[in-house]
């Protein structure tokens, strides 16, 4: 058992959350350079603040009050460290708040806590799909905390930024029994990044006292976004499938190439989902299911020509849908075989289709992005700015279109000089 350590005491406004000109009182407990904040549930006017005294300025009677308040919590605060070491009990900043605040015979929250509060209070506003992905991160979590740490769980308050880059690295060197290989870059910033919220959330309802992931910063390397380009789409396009597994699967592909819409929307898309525009034409409008964004997408002609040829489909009039349901992992593997079939020598699978709308149909046909990614159900204008890569390559292509005709020119006027000279 430690019997010293650093201590000290701080006052502070938080100045972030100023209403009136009045912003809440904190103190900062410090213990061997770990800090934690204490709400004082009390307000004061910026302009009364001496930051470098950490007392309120002037004689009036709310300063005298105010300062004398603070004069209490100080002594209390140190009374409350004192009894700690005098009982030979363990010194943190979580132990000191606890017996501030009265309620010290609590146990600390922890790891476990958090995780348990956040699945609670978290997961019915989350797709199961997130909700899902969560609870790998979790597994992972635990399993680093067994394996580096030997615990079961650990306190919030131990938590920091040795933790994060230890967690880190365990994720870098893991290989999962159900994969082949070990975890990427981008997957272990993921981890990471929802191991970030939970914490976040133990911070802000006050589990604990400071953010031990303020000065982590994540390293996500861009992915390059596969697609296909008009000539392969056309490939696509003009195959000749004997077998009906197939032909629906690429009639599904080559929807999604040119509306933009996800698998999983497209297994959700019924009749009602069709409507008249103000155009005159008919619309896709449906809501994404990772996101809720709302999708309104104006149907191109090869788009609604597939949608007619299923309409009496008595695989749809099952589900009372616009397209037979087939399992994501069927579909992908049916890709593979009409990929050999159109002789696509890229690895197909149905989420290319969206990128091949966003950049083949759309982008490289001149509609702007801003439009692009309000078909694509984006949040950000950022998401769809990834595929702003493709640009480039229509510059390179185009330039060497440029490029042969100006050294065809070139040549010729060439020739006709030697002509003339001799």
């Amino acid at each position: 058992m430690r019997t010293t350590s650093t201590f000290s005491i701080l006052f502070w406004l938080y100045a972030k959350r100023i209403k009136n000109n009045q912003a809440p009182l904190y103190a900062r407990i410090t213990i061997d350079g770990k800090k934690l904040n204490i709400s004082l549930k009390r307000r004061i006017d910026t302009k009364l603040w001496c930051p470098e005294k950490q007392r309120a300025k002037g004689s009036g009677t709310n300063t005298k009050g105010i300062n004398l308040y603070l004069n209490e919590v100080h002594s209390k605060l140190f009374q409350c460290y004192q009894e700690l070491r005098a009982a030979d009990k363990r010194i943190t900043t979580q132990t000191i708040k606890s017996k501030f605040l009265g309620d010290d015979k609590t146990k600390e929250f922890t790891l476990t806590d958090i995780i348990t509060y956040h699945n609670d209070k978290m997961f019915h506003k989350l797709h199961r799909n997130t909700s899902r992905l969560y609870l790998i991160s979790q597994k992972y979590i635990l399993l680093y905390l067994k394996e580096e740490y030997k615990l079961d769980d650990i306190e919030l308050s131990l938590l920091d930024y040795k933790f994060i880059l230890g967690f880190e690295n365990f994720l870098r060197g893991h290989k999962p029994r159900h994969y082949q290989k070990q975890i990427g870059n981008n997957a272990v910033m993921k981890h990471i990044q929802r191991l970030r919220r939970m914490v976040t959330l133990a911070f802000d309802i006050e589990w604990i006292g400071q953010d031990p992931f303020r000065k982590f910063k994540q390293k996500l390397i861009p992915t390059h976004r596969g697609h296909l380009t008009g000539k392969e789409l056309e490939l696509l396009e003009e195959v000749s499938l004997s077998s009906l597994r197939l032909r629906t699967v690429k009639d599904l592909f080559v929807f999604s190439c040119f509306t933009g819409i996800s698998y999983i929307d497209m297994m959700q898309l019924k009749e009602q989902s069709v409507i008249m525009g103000l155009d005159k034409r008919w619309w896709i409008v449906t809501k994404r299911q990772k996101t809720r964004n709302p999708v309104k997408v104006p149907l191109l002609s090869k788009a609604f020509k597939i949608i007619e040829n299923f309409r009496e489909d008595e695989r749809c009039k099952i589900y009372g849908t616009l397209f037979p349901r087939i399992s994501n992992q069927k579909v992908n593997a049916y890709l593979k075989e009409i990929a050999i079939a159109a002789g696509i020598k890229k690895n197909l699978t149905f989420h290319m289709a969206r990128h091949t709308f966003a950049t083949t149909v759309t982008m490289t046909n001149g509609v702007p992005i801003e439009t692009i990614s309000k078909m694509l159900g984006h949040r950000k204008l950022t998401t769809t700015q990834i595929y702003a890569k493709v640009i480039e390559q229509k510059v390179c292509e185009d330039m060497t279109i440029l490029r042969e005709k100006l050294e065809i020119n070139t040549a010729s006027y060439n020739t006709d000089n030697t002509k003339r000279i001799h």
